[in-house]
């Protein structure tokens, strides 16, 4: 199942339209066609939108599966190529773009934290 799949997916199970949903995110109708024919995909940005909007995982919504978290060990058992940047951690090892998503991931949370507490979808 792909991205789109899932979108799709989680479009009907909320009852909406295609044409309602790519309103209320601010998508358009030629955009939703081409992730659908697999011209292109939603962008970073736009898949945390989407995950926060239906208040699901981003990793469900790129892989179909959900990570299963690992108990959070003190901060001692970090190893110590850990690096501390704005009260996150990131290990110097990652790539660029490893280091991004992560990043992402983490404004995805802080996000979808905010619009839970504020009574948002």
């Amino acid at each position: 199942m792909s991205i789109y799949n899932r979108i799709e997916f989680l479009i009907k199970s909320h009852s909406l339209t295609k044409k309602s949903f790519c309103e209320e995110l601010k998508i358009s109708t030629g955009n939703l066609g081409d992730w659908r024919r697999g011209k292109s995909t939603p962008s970073t940005n736009k898949l945390i939108e989407i995950a926060a909007f239906f208040d699901v995982s981003l990793d469900w919504l790129l892989t179909g599966r959900e990570r299963v978290a690992q108990p959070a060990g003190g901060v001692s058992e970090l190893p110590a190529d850990y690096v501390f940047r704005g009260g996150e951690a990131l290990n110097t090892e990652l790539e660029p773009a490893e280091r991004e998503f992560i990043q992402e991931y983490i404004a995805f949370a802080k996000y979808r934290k905010l619009r839970r507490n504020s009574g948002g979808n």
